[in-house]
């Protein structure tokens, strides 16, 4: 009976893959996790990458036709290895998408960011050093979003050598100019949370970065990509930073599913009337949408919901 079982599920996987991937392609996440050792064709497999990443562009688009948003996509190595569908369909990188993602906007906090990854890099050339009081304000400059810290350095420092680093990762320059708000992109931040995520300079010492991501995950403004994770899927986890100011709201975080997936996702929002916090619900909205266009309903299980 088991064998028989086995058969009919694989006959059912292979009836989804010669429906040539259309909108009942990867229905049924229960049926490819029973057949994890059922490997897709590499053609087959970019098929469906492509038709994910299709409709996950379209609503990246949509989201931002008006230009008050942007938003970048990237997923990542899971935690742990998959194989069979999973392994070959969530390969980091190839569901990536991006939209208005080199606009430049107000970063607000979000550019602590890059200041973690400076000073990370100044106490690795013996310019900086973890005492207890500057451990303590960089504690409160994430989990709390707090000033006061991150603006003494700034001033210590300069702004130059902190243009540098986050030319150094690729990202929008100057984020920093004498005077003005800090000014960032979502890819900037995006790839920033990349080198984070990948243990890559200046993340690359363990401590480090097991240090930051678990201070962004305990930080205490959720209702944004946090609360829109959650809303996709039970149990997902998220460190991330968020940057409000006037009517700017953003955030920008890593994404850790249930089952070992993980995600980098920015969103960047302002204008909608937004005061105070009130972008982040729509932010939480944009992550549900993202989450559940890429690895599916909590409800249906669907790894990839039907294209429309």
């Amino acid at each position: 009976m088991k064998i028989r079982v086995r058969l009919v599920g694989l006959l059912a996987v292979v009836l989804l893959l010669s429906l040539g991937f259309t909108g009942r392609a990867l229905a049924n996440h229960r049926l490819i996790q029973e057949n994890t050792d059922t490997a897709a064709s590499p053609q087959k497999i970019k098929a469906v990458q492509k038709q994910v990443k299709n409709r996950l562009q379209r609503y990246a688009d949509q989201i931002t036709a008006d230009k008050t948003a942007s938003v970048y996509f990237y997923n990542l190595t899971p935690t742990h290895p998959t194989k069979g569908w999973s392994h070959q369909l969530y390969q980091p990188g190839k569901l990536a998408v991006s939209s208005n993602a080199h606009a430049p906007v107000v970063a607000a906090s979000t550019y602590k960011l890059y200041m973690a990854g400076f000073l990370f890099s100044q106490a690795k050339a013996g310019n900086f050093v973890w005492n207890s009081t500057n451990e303590n304000g960089f504690r409160h400059m994430i989990v709390n979003s707090e000033n006061d810290f991150a603006e003494s350095e700034l001033d210590q420092f300069g702004l130059a050598p902190i243009n540098s680093l986050v030319q150094q990762l690729g990202g929008y320059t100057p984020t920093f100019i004498e005077g003005q708000s800090a000014t960032t992109t979502a890819t900037s931040l995006g790839l920033t949370l990349r080198a984070l995520a990948n243990k890559q300079a200046p993340f690359q010492n363990t401590h480090n970065q097991q240090w930051l991501l678990k201070l962004m995950g305990q930080q205490i403004y959720r209702k944004g990509i946090p609360a829109g994770a959650t809303a996709a899927q039970t149990g997902s986890k998220v460190a991330d930073k968020v940057g409000f100011f006037a009517d700017e709201n953003n955030d920008a975080g890593i994404v850790t599913l249930p089952n070992g997936q993980r995600y980098i996702l920015v969103v960047m929002t302002h204008g909608h009337q937004q005061s105070g916090l009130s972008g982040f619900p729509r932010i939480a909205t944009i992550t549900k949408q993202i989450q559940e266009i890429v690895y599916g309903s909590k409800t249906t299980n669907q790894v990839a919901p039907r294209a429309r």
